[in-house]
């Protein structure tokens, strides 16, 4: 029997698993309200910035445990469960962040959500935000009828003039409010800042340090389905279960107009980005050096914090044992693209660990 096409998959109508996916995503919404009136401890993977909790855990194994007896054939993909290379295989793969903004989720604060996206040949197609603190459900598949806010069909936004730019509220008390960026709005989860912008809630956002894939597959197809894109800060595309679940840099996301106008003003105001990984085919290459690019071509952990064309920091590691082997650039900046790294670095080594690689 031959195998469906990527093309054929994409074009199939997902009502079943749109609804399986917003049941699932209430389900685990439920059993964060549980956690939070029972009270948790809350750990930390790689650092303060990245903690997790019993209730991340938990409804992850809920929502894996849901998809899988559903879709028995697809692959699975969630930050808090073991990875597994068997997903590269599939063309639909599920992929889950339990609670994106677990850090909000802990200080109780309401900016967290569920996050279940799904993904056709590297596309995401589908995606349901759930907002448990504020009962909101984002849902919406690309290609049927744009996007829901709790069952009701949400309206094409309003081009401008003036924009709201949703941001991270770690990179904006860190450095952002000294940027002259009109319209900036800081808040937790970066899942639910793109349902909201797929919403007409805000109309773009951006980040300088690099996410993973669970952190944007379901917001990603929420905008696709609205009209919007996400992709990359250097402009290239976002792809979807690599063996890496990474994207090595910054993202930028919102609505045609916004997008432009966004990208302009970060050029303008120089805003920083980093660049994990970097290669001589990727073009922040150009940043380093002319002596630096010959020296490290090939090197596989070469990485950069850059701005207007200048390098602001380079940082060299061992990606096999995460040791420096070279440091050099602004102290503030240095210091950003390590917390950039390390991160990184301890994500991919606990997923290998997790899958005995």
């Amino acid at each position: 029997m031959t195998a469906p096409s990527s093309q054929s998959l994409a074009s199939q109508s997902l009502g079943r698993e749109q609804a399986v996916a917003e049941g699932l995503a209430r389900e685990a919404g439920a059993l964060l309200r549980t956690h939070l009136r029972a009270g948790f401890t809350v750990e930390h993977k790689t650092g303060p910035d990245d903690p997790v909790t019993a209730a991340d855990r938990d409804a992850s194994v809920l929502i894996l445990r849901g998809l899988a007896q559903s879709f028995p054939g697809d692959g699975l993909l969630s930050e808090e469960a073991a990875d597994s290379p068997a997903r590269l295989a599939h063309e639909r793969v599920w992929i889950v962040d339990p609670i994106d903004g677990t850090k909000e989720f802990a200080s109780g604060s309401p900016d967290f959500c569920v996050s279940i996206g799904l993904a056709v040949a590297g596309e995401p197609v589908l995606g349901v935000v759930y907002a448990p603190a504020t009962d909101e459900l984002f849902s919406g598949v690309v290609g049927e009828g744009g996007v829901a806010l709790n069952g009701e069909s949400v309206p094409p936004p309003s081009p401008g003039p003036d924009w709201h730019v949703a941001v991270s509220d770690t990179e904006y008390g860190r450095e952002l409010h000294a940027v002259p960026l009109p319209g900036m709005a800081p808040s937790g989860s970066i899942a639910l800042k793109l349902a909201r912008i797929a919403a007409g809630q805000a109309d773009a956002t951006f980040s300088m340090s690099p996410r993973s894939e669970w952190d944007l597959a379901a917001g990603h197809a929420l905008l696709r389905a609205a009209g919007g894109e996400v992709r990359r800060r250097d402009g290239r595309p976002i792809r979807y279960n690599g063996p890496r679940p990474h994207i090595e840099q910054g993202l930028i996301a919102g609505h045609p107009a916004a997008l432009a106008w966004l990208e302009a003003a970060l050029a303008e105001h120089r805003v920083p980005l980093a660049h994990l990984g970097l290669t001589p085919a990727d073009p922040a290459w150009t940043v380093l050096p002319a002596e630096d690019q010959v020296a490290l071509a090939g090197h596989p952990g070469v990485n950069v914090r850059h701005a207007g064309g200048q390098t602001l920091a380079l940082l060299v590691v061992d990606p096999a044992t995460g040791a420096t082997l070279r440091a050099q650039g602004d102290a503030f900046h240095l210091e950003r693209l390590t917390r950039d790294v390390t991160r990184a670095l301890g994500t991919l080594a606990q997923a290998a660990g997790d899958t005995g690689a």
